[in-house]
C-alpha cells in the first residue's frame, strides 16, 4: 500500500478534513468518557473470572480439568462477538454495534450472578463474552473516526486510562467481597451484579453519542455526515447547528466493503501483521493478568494473600495507562509498541524468578504499568492502519484472534504452570512478546500525528 508522503497537509474540503481541523469539543470529551466507561467494564469482565478462579474452584468443587473451560468460556464468546459485532459496525454503523454489545453483556452478566452450577456460569459467561467481544476494537474505531488527527492518540489514551481503573477495582472488590455475604448472597455473585448494572448505565450514556461521520460518508450517507460535521463545527464556535437532520438513510448508495479486500494486494501485509500480533500479544497481556492469582498460589501464598497481591499489582494498569498520555503523541506509536512489549518480556521473566513479597510486587507492578503503555499504543495503532470502510471489520476481526487465544490460554498455560512452575511460564510468554516486537518493527507503518487518509490509501467501497 502506498503511503501519502506528507501527512500534515491540511485537507479542509472533505468530511475527513473538516473533522481533523476541529478543536476538541464537548462532544469529543463526552464520547471519550462514554467509551472509556464501557471499556472499564470490558476490562473488569476480562479479569473477573481469573481473579475469582480460586473462589469458584471452592464454590463449585471444580477439579483441575474443569477449571480451564470455565476460564475460557468468556474469551470464546468474545471471539464470536468480535467477529459478528465488528462486521456489523462497518455494515450498519458504529453506534448501534456498541449499544448492542453493552446490552448483551449487561443481561448475561446479571444472569451469571444467579448461577446455581458451574455449567450455568459457563453458559452465561460465554454469552456475556459475545456482548463484550468487540468492545475495544469498536471503541478504537469510533474514537479514531471521530477525533482530529493531532489529538487522536491522546484522547484514546485517556479513554483507556479511565478503563484500566477496572483492573484494580475488580481486584480490590474481589478481595473485599469474596469472603463475605451481603443480604445472604455470596460476595462473588455481587461482583457480577456490579458489572451488569454498570454496563447498563453506560448503555444509557452512549445513546446520546453521534454516529461516525466518516462511516456515514463511506456508505454514501453524505447528507447525514455533513449535518453531523456542521454540528461539531457549530459547537466548536460556541453555537448550535439549527438545521434539522436529514432523514436517516435517504442518501445511502453503498454498502460496506467486502471482507476479501483485507487479503487483497493493498491490505494483506497489514492484515497478516495484525493476525500474528493479536495471537501472540495475548500471551503476555492477558496471560499475565488472568493467571496472577494462580501463579501466586503456585508460589505458596494463601488465597487471601494472592488476591491482595493481585489487587496491588493491578494498580499498575491505570498508572501505566496514565504514563502513556505524554508519550502517544510524542513518540512514533510503532516504536512505542515495540519498546514497551520488549520491556514487558524483561519484567515478566523477573516476576517469574521473584521469590519474595517485595520483588513480586515490584516486578508485578512494573509489568502491568509497562503493559498498559503497550496496550494504549497498540489500541490506537490497530484502528489507524486500516481504511474507514473496513476499519471495524479489520480491527475486530484480527482482535477476535486475541480473544480466541485467551480462551486457549488456560488449556496451555495452566498445565504449563502446574508442571514446570512460574519461571518457565514467563519464559514462554517472553518469547512470544519478542516475536510481537519483530512483527511490528518489520511490517508496521508509521501513524503518529498523520491523517487517517495519509496512513491509508482509502479503498473506496464499490457502488451497490
Amino acid at each position: 500500500m502506498a503511503n501519502i508522503p506528507d501527512a500534515t497537509v491540511p485537507d479542509t474540503g472533505t468530511i475527513a478534513g473538516r473533522l481533523d481541523r476541529l478543536p476538541i469539543t464537548r462532544t469529543h470529551r463526552r464520547a471519550t468518557v462514554a467509551v472509556g466507561l464501557g471499556l472499564f467494564f470490558d476490562f473488569y469482565e476480562v479479569f473477573l473470572t481469573g481473579v475469582l478462579s480460586s473462589v469458584l474452584v471452592q464454590e463449585f468443587s471444580l477439579t483441575k480439568a474443569e477449571l480451564p473451560p470455565l476460564l475460557a468460556s468468556t474469551f470464546v464468546g468474545m471471539f464470536f462477538g468480535a467477529l459478528l459485532l465488528g462486521r456489523l459496525a462497518d455494515r450498519f454503523g458504529r453506534r448501534g454495534a456498541f449499544l448492542l454489545n453493552l446490552g448483551l453483556y449487561s443481561l448475561f452478566s446479571l444472569l451469571g450472578a444467579f448461577s446455581g452450577s458451574a455449567l450455568m456460569l459457563l453458559v452465561t459467561r460465554f454469552f456475556a463474552g459475545i456482548g463484550l467481544g468487540a468492545e475495544p476494537p469498536l471503541a478504537d474505531t469510533y474514537l479514531t473516526d471521530l477525533l482530529p488527527a493531532r489529538k487522536r492518540g491522546r484522547f484514546i489514551a485517556w479513554a483507556y486510562t479511565l478503563a484500566f481503573c477496572g483492573f484494580p477495582v475488580v481486584g480490590f472488590l474481589a478481595r473485599g467481597l469474596t469472603e463475605h455475604e451481603i443480604f445472604g448472597i455470596a460476595g462473588w455473585r455481587w461482583l457480577f451484579v456490579i458489572g451488569a448494572l454498570g454496563a447498563g448505565a453506560v448503555f444509557l450514556l452512549r445513546r446520546g453519542l453521534p454516529e461516525s461521520p466518516r462511516w456515514l460518508e463511506s456508505v454514501g450517507r453524505t447528507e447525514e455526515a455533513e449535518h453531523l460535521v456542521a454540528g461539531l463545527e457549530a459547537e466548536a464556535r460556541g453555537g448550535v447547528d439549527e438545521n434539522a437532520a436529514p432523514a436517516r438513510g435517504t442518501t445511502r448508495k453503498r454498502t460496506a466493503a467486502p471482507v476479501r479486500e483485507l487479503f487483497g494486494p493493498a491490505l494483506r501485509r497489514r492484515t497478516w501483521m495484525m493476525v500474528v500480533f493479536q495471537i501472540l500479544q495475548t500471551l503476555g497481556y492477558y496471560g499475565f493478568g488472568t493467571l496472577v492469582p494462580l501463579v501466586l498460589a503456585a508460589k505458596g501464598y494463601a488465597l487471601s494473600q494472592s488476591l491482595l497481591f493481585a489487587a496491588l499489582t493491578y494498580l499498575g494498569y491505570p498508572v501505566g495507562s496514565a504514563l502513556s498520555l505524554p508519550l502517544v503523541e510524542r513518540v512514533e506509536r510503532k516504536y512505542l509498541v515495540v519498546g514497551s512489549v520488549l520491556a514487558m518480556a524483561v519484567f515478566g521473566i523477573a516476576f517469574g524468578y521473584s521469590g519474595s513479597m517485595a520483588l513480586i510486587l515490584v516486578f508485578g507492578f512494573l509489568y502491568t504499568a509497562t503493559s498498559n503503555v503497550f496496550s494504549n499504543a497498540y489500541h490506537i495503532y490497530q484502528a489507524e492502519i486500516f481504511p474507514t470502510a473496513l476499519r471495524s471489520t479489520a480491527s475486530s476481526g484480527t482482535y477476535s484472534l486475541s480473544r480466541l487465544a485467551s480462551g486457549a490460554m488456560p488449556f496451555v498455560l495452566v498445565p504449563l504452570l502446574n508442571s514446570h512452575g512460574p519461571t518457565t511460564l514467563f519464559l514462554v510468554v517472553a518469547a512470544a512478546l519478542v516475536v510481537v516486537a519483530v512483527d511490528i518493527a518489520v511490517l508496521g507503518p508509521r501513524t503518529t500525528g498523520r491523517r487517517l487518509e495519509s496512513v491509508n490509501d482509502e479503498i473506496a467501497p464499490p457502488l451497490r
